[in-house]
């Protein structure tokens, strides 16, 4: 029963943060910017905000702090019509470059409901790549700054009905902490860094690099 559909990204304008205008779409359009771009600062990295946590505050929780930082990335759909069932693995196919030799790319995947009149982000699921282990979980290998690669983020699993009136929204930075580790963006090896240092971050989204996020639909 399960159809995976793939929702793109696309910017009319910059992403950055909620009051962006970063956007998801079921059809690939060629409208607006081709990238976009955040800094990636290891000293001040995107709060953990609920999620997959052992303390009390676990569990969905409102994203604005979150979505009104500059280093998050922000693409959201129309105000849905119809009610959209999603159950099981979500994915989120980037297209990224790097400033650096190794960094982190993070995605979220948010139910945004409308209330009192206000829009208001709540976390799903969410995941983290690290650049260096791209490929494989046993063999690093670092990248090249500048060049464009393909990561495959796993979201977790999920099972949430988008009813009408909502949006689905996907986050997308460089850091979740402390649910995540910070990657200092130094290549080195982990634990061995007495310095870090800052990442520009480019996310693509054309025709030649479609990031998406990748969505397991129920049929109604």
């Amino acid at each position: 029963r399960t159809q995976f559909k793939p929702l793109y990204l696309s910017a009319s304008g910059p992403a950055n943060s909620a009051s962006g205008e970063g956007r998801l779409s079921w059809d690939k359009t060629e409208d607006g910017r081709a990238t976009d771009v955040f800094t990636y600062n290891p000293e001040d990295p995107a709060p953990t905000q609920g999620g997959a946590l052992l303390w009390p505050t676990a569990g969905p929780r409102d994203q604005s702090e979150v979505e009104a930082r500059k280093d998050v990335l922000v693409y959201s759909t129309d105000v849905l019509t119809e009610t959209v069932e999603v159950t099981g693995p979500v994915k989120l196919i980037l297209h990224a470059a790097s400033s650096a030799t190794d960094t982190d790319f993070t995605g979220k995947l948010v139910d945004v409901y409308p209330k009192d009149g206000k829009e208001v982000p709540y976390n799903l699921t969410d995941g983290i790549i690290r650049a260096r282990y791209r490929n494989s979980d046993t063999t690093p290998s670092l990248i090249e700054p500048g060049r464009v690669y393909e990561y495959v983020i796993n979201l977790g699993v999920t099972s949430n009905a988008f009813l009408p009136g909502h949006r689905i929204r996907v986050e997308i930075s460089s850091s979740n902490f402390p649910r995540f580790d910070r990657n200092p963006n130094t290549g080195h090896e982990f634990g061995m860094d007495a310095q870090i240092q800052t990442a520009e971050q480019t996310i693509h989204h054309s025709e030649e690099h479609p990031s998406h996020l990748l969505l397991p639909i129920i049929p109604n």
